[in-house]
């Protein structure tokens, strides 16, 4: 583990086994990059980080994976964007995406094995989402693999309610002359939705089992109602697929959904991100989860490169 000066924050660099992790655990405990090194001693970037020159949109850049608390995605309340309405009917806005991305966390843990962080909310999260509760990130690094947790604790005394996410930037292609087209994706689900201007999910594209990753159909769809919690994708042909699996049973959450995105054609990334729900789970409770007063919940996330 080495520490390693960042535009005046300390960024944090793991070595374990044959994996390299980059992260920030206090700005929006973020994993910026996982690269690996190859047989032949070359380095495949496995989640992408982009060049950025200062942290001032740091939580804009395309790359690592941000941390999408308490809602994912974009909220509205009664065809309005940017709002969401909790369960007294009170109405509060609501960033895209949530508040823990741009947000600050204080680091609790940091060793050689990853970093576990709590979200500091700061004004606008005390808008937004006006409860008492802690929110911690952790991360376990392996030699060619990750996990992800997020948990949320209920410290007050009304239901919490939440449909978090993580926002993966795979790199890809990942071979030097290989195009998009060249690899497949794998998504076992039973049902593809998408967002309409309004809020609304209505019914997304039909797809098979496997669709090439450069099929437009993919952009900006949610597949829920999964058979299977793992997402495979790789270069048909090659070895070295990437498996992310979504939370910790055979069998996924109710509502548990998969978003397949990237910016344009020729982006060095495709995001294939773990949901508890699609977006919008105030209103169209679809993977919408509630934590009990003095309870706590988790929702995590597991990636492997083999």
């Amino acid at each position: 583990m080495e520490k390693i000066p960042y535009f005046g924050q300390t960024l944090v660099r793991w070595s374990v086994g044959g994996s390299t992790f980059l992260a920030l655990p206090e700005k929006g405990a973020r994993l910026m990059n996982w690269n690996i090194r190859l047989g032949d001693g070359s380095v495949r970037d496995v989640v992408h980080w982009p060049e950025v020159s200062s942290l001032t949109d740091f939580h804009k850049a395309r790359g690592g994976n941000p941390i999408l608390f308490p809602f994912g995605g974009r909220c509205f309340d009664r065809g309005e964007i940017g709002f969401w309405r909790d369960s007294r009917g009170v109405r509060r806005p609501m960033p895209m995406h949530g508040l823990a991305r741009q947000g600050d966390f204080r680091a609790t843990r940091v060793d050689a094995t990853g970093f576990e962080a709590v979200f500091v909310p700061a004004e606008e999260a005390s808008a937004c989402y006006p409860f008492r509760y802690e929110f911690r990130v952790e991360y376990r690094f392996a030699a060619f693999g990750l996990t992800c947790r997020l948990t949320l604790e209920n410290l007050g005394d009304e239901p919490l309610p939440w449909c978090a996410g993580q926002h993966f930037y795979f790199k890809l292609p990942w071979h030097d002359g290989s195009v998009r087209g060249d690899y497949l994706i794998r998504i076992p689900a039973g049902r593809r939705l998408r967002q309409d201007a309004s809020g609304l999910l209505v019914a997304g594209p039909k797809l098979g089992l496997d669709e090439r990753m450069d099929n437009p159909a993919l952009l900006d769809t949610f597949h829920t109602e999964l058979r299977s919690p793992e997402v495979v994708f790789g270069e048909k042909g090659h070895p070295g697929d990437v498996t992310v699996s979504l939370g910790d049973g055979d069998v996924p959450a109710a509502g548990s959904s998969y978003v397949t995105w990237t910016e344009k054609d020729d982006s060095p990334f495709y995001c294939v991100e773990p949901w508890m729900g699609p977006p919008n789970a105030p209103e169209n409770k679809i993977g919408l989860h509630v934590v009990p007063p003095g309870a706590r919940q988790s929702f995590s996330a597991n990636v492997a490169v083999g």
